[in-house]
């Protein structure tokens, strides 16, 4: 088994219960839902990263924003014929106010090829099966209870 260490940074965009998720179609979380957001680049900051990741993921430009949470959960994940053990941690933003609207279709590209769309999902009627343990972990920081 390799270990491996992933950071992230996340976008917390909520609006009456409602949060924003992506549909994840690779990597570990594939079919799940998770928060938008990603890896830090080289030469990012973590702000940087989540105004890119945002723009990429959602179609937003964020302007207002908070930090809510650092956090980390283990998962193991296969990979071809290698199995890897995986401490995610992730840096999480509430975003307060952005430009342009949320897209439940955006266009898919080389940028963020692992996401089948995002759209906002009512937190009070989401299942713990569906969410990646990341979402999962922030989504009930938050004070909702996850239906089982």
């Amino acid at each position: 088994m390799k270990l491996k260490t992933h950071l992230g940074v996340y976008g917390l965009i909520i609006k009456d219960d409602k949060i924003v998720l992506i549909n994840k179609m690779g990597g570990p979380y594939s079919g799940k839902l998770d928060l938008p957001g990603g890896t830090i680049e080289f030469s990012e900051t973590p702000l940087d990263t989540l105004k890119r990741e945002l723009n990429e993921e959602v179609g937003i430009d964020i302007k207002e924003f908070e930090i809510f949470d650092s956090s980390s959960v283990t998962l193991d994940f296969k990979y071809k014929d290698t199995l890897f053990k995986i401490r995610h941690i992730g840096i999480f933003y509430k975003v307060l106010s952005y430009e342009n609207d949320i897209k439940d279709n955006i266009k898919i590209t080389d940028k963020n090829d692992d996401s089948m769309g995002a759209k906002y999902y009512d937190m009070n009627s989401l299942r713990e099966c569906d969410l990646s343990l990341i979402a999962k972990l922030e989504i009930e920081k938050l004070g909702y209870k996850l239906k089982k």
